[in-house]
Order: C-alpha cells, then sequence, then structure tokens
C-alpha cells in the first residue's frame, strides 16, 4: 500500500493551496482515508476524512468553512483545497489511510492507523 501527497508549498497568508494524494494497492473493504498534519514541537492531528461508506467529510474545528477535502477514482485520490490559509496552518500535511475514525475533541483520529504517506510541506507566510 502506498500513498502519495503532492501541492504543499509556500503561501502568503489569506491564500490557496490544493493538495493531492493519491492511493494505491489496497484493496479494503472497510477504511478511512484522509489528511492530516504536524506542526514542528507538536503532535500530528486529523485535518478532515472520509470512509468507505461515508461520502461526506469530517474537517476539524479549526479548518471547517476553510477547508474542502473532495475525492475521486473510487476515493483512491484525495484533494484538500485549503483557502483562507493562516500562518498557524503551516504544517507537514499527510495522507493516511486506517479504520475506526473516532471524534477527540476538535478533531479526530484513526483507531487504527495503517499507512502514512511522505508528506507534503505547507508554509503560509504573515
Amino acid at each position: 500500500v502506498q500513498l502519495v501527497e503532492s501541492g504543499g508549498g509556500l503561501v502568503q497568508a489569506g491564500g490557496s493551496l490544493r493538495l493531492s494524494c493519491t492511493a494505491s494497492g489496497f484493496i479494503f473493504d472497510d477504511y478511512a482515508i484522509g489528511w492530516f498534519r504536524q506542526a514542528p514541537g507538536k503532535l500530528r492531528e486529523g485535518v478532515s476524512y472520509i470512509t468507505s461508506s461515508e461520502d461526506t467529510p469530517d474537517y476539524a474545528d479549526s479548518v471547517k468553512g476553510r477547508f474542502t477535502m473532495s475525492s475521486d477514482n473510487g476515493k483512491k485520490t484525495l484533494y484538500l483545497q485549503m483557502q483562507s490559509l493562516k500562518p498557524e496552518d503551516s504544517a507537514v500535511y499527510y495522507c493516511g489511510l486506517g479504520r475506526s475514525p473516532v471524534r477527540q475533541g476538535s478533531t479526530f483520529l484513526f483507531r487504527n492507523l495503517d499507512v502514512w504517506g511522505q508528506g507534503t510541506q505547507v508554509t503560509v507566510s504573515s
């Protein structure tokens, strides 16, 4: 199983970026797939995800109304359209594949996380 992210970069505050993630090699019937991010000195946190049975994405509270997740190719290509970016959105963004998503306060996690992508850096300058 492989997840490959692309689309990161440097953008000014208020700007937009679109991330992509392509998944290959998995044939799970029941899974969750989504975006996570990790800023320096902070824990990795969930950003948005969908599941094999649910097309409507769930979002972390911090990105609701600014980020939009979509998918294609039978949910094996993910996109994350990020708008109104803030410096606090700066992080390495990862695509993650797993199972059993659960809400945890203002964000979420996968209780079983099977695969991470290599990550793509997003830097938002003030």
